[in-house]
């Protein structure tokens, strides 16, 4: 049986060789972002006292709806206004019901760094994230060999762009460390069974390498669960579901940063 992780990249197969044909790269490198100066989330991540990466998901296939009614120019207008580092935004229409759209008025409205968050199989679609607004991308270590991490992130840092590897446990890490990466995320949600434990965090954070900024992905809710981790090394962490469930996560997410920092 394939897992939603194996059936979310044969669609993403499917869906890339079709932007292809109807917006050819050469027409993406003449955007007006592609001038655009990246402003660096690592460095905000290292300087900061929260460390909190915000998030604009409306779905996921684990969730199903989360928050269907928001604007996103609100939200992230919202996370800014709070103090977050930096935003990330889904652009996957299928499994999260996100769109490039999301990351283009996201750009309009902030000025906080950005991240794209898609399944990245395709220099196509680091191109795209470029044009459309994004100051980072992710690479998710679990559907890519080492060949396409190093051709993809060199691609993502010559456009001025930083690169965040996400590894779910010490195989798919040891086969990605190299120099053109800025972050490494650790996701503790298990991919197969969907389970969440903050330690896989934990376990994971003495075998990354000092020189990569460390996040920490997925089951954060609490102020506590932060300072559990930074402990170990953690510098980002990021949040999405626990403020988009509410109605208002730029409060949310401002709260909880003074909370954080109180």
């Amino acid at each position: 049986m394939n897992s939603i992780l194996d059936r979310i990249v044969t669609d993403k197969h499917t869906e890339v060789a079709l932007r292809k044909q109807l917006i050819p790269i050469k027409q993406l490198e003449h955007s007006v972002l592609f001038e655009h100066q990246s402003p660096s989330l690592s460095t905000r991540l290292i300087n900061s006292t929260s460390g909190l990466i915000t998030e604009h998901k409306r779905r996921s296939p684990s969730k199903d709806c989360i928050n269907q009614n928001l604007n996103v120019q609100d939200v992230a207008k919202g996370y800014e206004t709070a103090g977050a580092c930096g935003m990330s935004v889904l652009t996957d229409m299928k499994y999260f019901g996100g769109s490039l759209e999301d990351l283009l008025n996201s750009r309009a409205s902030c000025e906080i760094p950005l991240l794209r968050k898609e399944f990245i199989i395709d220099t196509y679609q680091i191109v795209e994230a470029k044009a459309y607004g994004a100051d980072v991308i992710l690479l998710i270590a679990a559907i890519l060999s080492r060949d396409e991490i190093q051709a993809f992130s060199r691609l993502a840092q010559s456009l001025g762009m930083e690169v965040l590897l996400e590894i779910h446990n010490e195989d798919e890490l040891q086969k990605s460390i190299m120099p053109s990466l800025n972050m490494i995320g650790v996701n503790n949600r298990n991919l197969k069974t969907f389970e969440v434990s903050l330690e896989t965090s934990r376990t994971l954070s003495g075998l990354i390498p000092d020189e990569f900024v460390k996040i920490s992905e997925s089951g954060i809710r609490t102020v506590e669960d932060i300072k559990s981790l930074q402990p170990y090394g953690y510098k980002g962490f990021l949040i999405g579901e626990n403020f988009m469930k509410t109605e208002n996560p730029g409060a949310a997410a401002a709260d909880f940063i003074n909370l954080l920092n109180a």
